[in-house]
């Protein structure tokens, strides 16, 4: 019995698995970006090999360093396990090494130490990523026995940029005892120290290591890195109060997170998403003008328009999406399928067929501004874009079915034009006097204006020409302001504020 006990703390089950099926692919994409995986040998200062996978972008910028996370895997774990952490730190320019420590997976050694050991074989992971020139800071994710072998380096080497400590017991022995009483062990107090006794000699002369050194929190004082802990509060194996205990003795910048579930349960998305923001403070990734560009390339037919460094991305997607919704069928039950095929458009396309979407195809498009003497009458700019959206919508009323919103709107709009040629469907509704004269024309979305003239007994088709000259005017001079907002910001130059849509 004895035995299986020594056997429990250095020689666990060991992970057996083959790394073109458990690890990422030796090429990959992620998030529309493409990787590769580096496998590589190390050899520690015990000459064992230690089997390691370097994740990184397929293609790097010229004189750019990208910071990096060493992924510090548990007791019987392997590099295997950092494939979750691939997802969550690839996306943000940080690169991943993972690696089996020495009698876990592939790697040789014959028995791990839970972090004793463990923490020389990762000063061989960071001295090797020093000497990379494509490497600038360094940072460390353990679970379990990592999260032990990270602080325990930590401690040694105050250039890690950041910790993030997830399950570390504060002391081994403390731990043995407790697991005694978990797993109900019906022995005498007693008894069980002699035999925690005789499985420290065990274990000095078989893994050459003392398991009263792993008391990690006399270290937790001497650290100063910033520190993020994790643990979960339904852990029975290393229970919560030992993160608990670390957290308080540590000297550093710290911040301690606790979620539901066990000590090997999947852990939630806010713990990823805390993880991921933590590095990115402490890391300082850089950012890739051109991932930028390929990624709206990618989505968003852009045409001749080229995406600058700062572009300010919400921006642009709520200027490119607007434009889409705006297309003639969006008040349309078939709206989806409209949607869809604008997407397919590019973005000039768009701007353009917005642009048109106002625009006076005949002279009688201009009769809903004049009244029944043919005079000048005033209206509001909704009351006037409504009016010439509508008339597209009512030459594709045979394909299109329109809501009870749009036929109501169609109906205000055409008792606005000329009664005398008979476009309305209805009769026009008498307008009060008062009224009428409060109402403004802002046509085509132009600066807010007032038209106060007098009455003029000129002609209707003379006046048509002259409206005609005028809001042909005033649609080039808006499609002029769209498209120089739109380069302003794809070239990251907008100072204006948008007030967010409730």
């Amino acid at each position: 019995m004895i035995e299986q006990f020594v056997n429990f703390v250095i020689r666990p089950p060991r992970a057996e698995y083959n790394p073109d099926q458990y690890l990422w692919e030796p090429e990959f994409t992620l998030a529309g970006r493409k990787y590769k995986r580096i496998d590589l040998e190390l050899t520690n200062g015990r000459d064992q090999t230690l089997k390691c996978s370097h994740y990184v972008p397929a293609v790097i910028p010229d004189n750019t360093a990208l910071p990096c996370v060493i992924y510090c895997h548990g007791n019987s774990g392997c590099r295997a396990d950092a494939n979750e952490a691939a997802v969550i730190l690839l996306p943000s320019n940080i690169t991943l090494f993972t690696l089996d420590f020495a009698g876990s997976g592939l790697s040789g050694g014959e028995y791990v130490s839970l972090g004793w050991h463990e923490k020389q074989d990762l000063k061989c992971a960071v001295s090797f990523l020093r000497n990379n020139k494509e490497v600038s800071c360094i940072g460390l994710w353990g679970r379990s026995m990592g999260a032990v072998t990270s602080l325990l380096y930590g401690a040694e080497d105050p250039s890690i940029a950041g910790l993030v400590l997830d399950s570390a017991f504060s002391n081994l022995y403390d731990l043995m005892m407790e697991l005694v009483d978990v797993y109900k062990i019906r022995v005498p107090k007693f008894t069980v120290k002699m035999a925690v006794q005789y499985m420290r000699r065990v274990i000095q002369r078989r893994a050459k290591f003392d398991i009263m050194d792993l008391d990690v929190v006399q270290f937790a004082p001497k650290t100063f890195i910033p520190a993020l802990f994790g643990h979960a509060s339904n852990d029975m194996f290393i229970q919560p109060h030992h993160t608990d205990r670390i957290h308080q003795a540590y000297a550093g910048d710290k911040n301690l997170i606790k979620f539901d579930g066990d000590h090997n349960s999947p852990r939630p998305q806010f713990y990823y998403d805390s993880v991921s923001i933590f590095f990115y403070n402490v890391l300082h990734p850089p950012q890739f003008p051109s991932v930028c560009s390929n990624k709206l390339d990618k989505y968003y037919n852009l045409g001749a328009f080229k995406v600058g460094a700062g572009t300010n991305e919400s921006l642009l997607y709520e200027i490119i999406n607007g434009l889409r919704a705006a297309g003639p069928d969006a008040g349309s039950s078939s709206a989806a399928a409209a949607n869809f095929t604008n997407a397919t458009k590019s973005v000039v396309e768009l701007l353009t067929e917005r642009v048109n979407q106002l625009s006076i195809k005949t002279d009688n498009d201009l009769d809903f501004l004049l009244d029944e003497n043919h005079n000048l009458t005033e209206m509001d700019t909704h009351t006037a874009e409504s009016h010439l959206e509508d008339k597209s919508h009512r030459q594709n009323e045979e394909c299109c079915s329109y809501t009870s919103s749009n036929r109501e709107s169609w109906g205000r709009c055409s008792s606005l034009g000329a009664a005398s040629d008979g476009s309305s469907l209805g009769e026009r509704p008498e307008i009060p006097s008062h009224k009428h004269k409060s109402m403004t024309l802002r046509a085509l979305a132009t600066p807010l204006r007032r038209i106060r003239r007098k009455p003029l007994a000129i002609p209707k088709e003379r006046k048509n020409r002259s409206l005609w000259k005028r809001l042909k005017q005033e649609r080039q001079e808006m499609g002029e302001s769209l498209t120089q907002r739109f380069r302003l910001c794809l070239q990251g130059q907008a100072q204006h504020k948008r007030t967010k849509s409730s």
